[in-house]
């Protein structure tokens, strides 16, 4: 069962240990997090599902209860959650952790949960497959490449959509994250794969995890925050 006390300096520990190098220790992390994971991110101010979540409703125009989505580092089910309230129904979930895949479970929404690990194996779905691929967080330092984005890419239909959030975390690998993956988004555009359908900015995308507990202390809670990214796509009619 989840701690119900925790607290947020509990949550900013879980999120820093996360982040690591070692792709063994950060599926390790997520298993032992799963449990508390969306309590945590609560804890938080963790936007990002939410902000993903209502941008590619306000912008998705086909059936949603026929549309099929591929929810890629699903973790506990908490996009499928927040789909499902807007008429979605058809969900397949890939996460490298077993532990978040559990919890997602739990939620009975997907028709498939498949254990994958981004940018280390192949992402386990066909090609021009779905309507939505969703991705959330999962787009920085330290988890999945750049390069998945052309894996995302593949798994959607011609003139499917795929939605991706990010947080603007702050420090030099972020940023050269963040500089690859717009390069890497814009030369897609240039190949005809796909063309952008929209971008959200969001000043509080989440409280900075990063923080040190004196530094918590020392800043009003406004000031807290990070900044976060929503890329919308629609794959091209002509891509396979």
């Amino acid at each position: 069962m989840s701690d119900s006390c925790r607290t947020e300096f509990d949550a900013r520990a879980a999120f820093q240990s996360s982040n690591s190098s070692d792709p063994k220790l950060c599926v390790q992390s997520y298993d032992s997090w799963a449990e508390n994971y969306e309590e945590d991110c609560n804890l938080m101010s963790y936007r990002a599902p939410h902000l993903a979540v209502d941008f590619l409703s306000d912008n998705f125009p086909g059936s949603r209860g026929e549309a099929r989505v591929l929810d890629v580092a699903c973790g506990s089910g908490w996009i499928a959650k927040l789909m499902v309230e807007l008429g979605f129904k058809h969900f397949v979930g890939v996460d490298g952790s077993q532990g978040m895949l559990d919890q997602a479970a739990k939620t009975g929404l997907y028709k498939e949960l498949k254990l994958a690990l981004l940018g280390t194996e192949p992402l386990p779905a066909p090609t021009g497959a779905f309507d939505v691929v969703i991705i959330n967080g999962a787009l920085d330092s330290g988890f999945a490449p750049v390069s998945v984005v052309r894996e995302l890419c593949n798994a959607a239909k011609p003139g499917g959509f795929v939605c991706m959030s990010r947080g603007d975390h702050t420090g030099t690998a972020g940023d050269e994250y963040k500089k690859d993956l717009e390069r890497e988004l814009q030369l897609m555009e240039e190949e005809g794969l796909w063309n952008p359908a929209g971008l959200k900015r969001a000043d509080r995308y989440m409280e900075d995890p990063h923080l040190s507990p004196e530094r918590v202390k020392e800043l009003p809670k406004e000031e807290r925050y990070i900044s976060g990214t929503v890329y919308l796509y629609k794959k091209s009619i002509l891509s396979n």
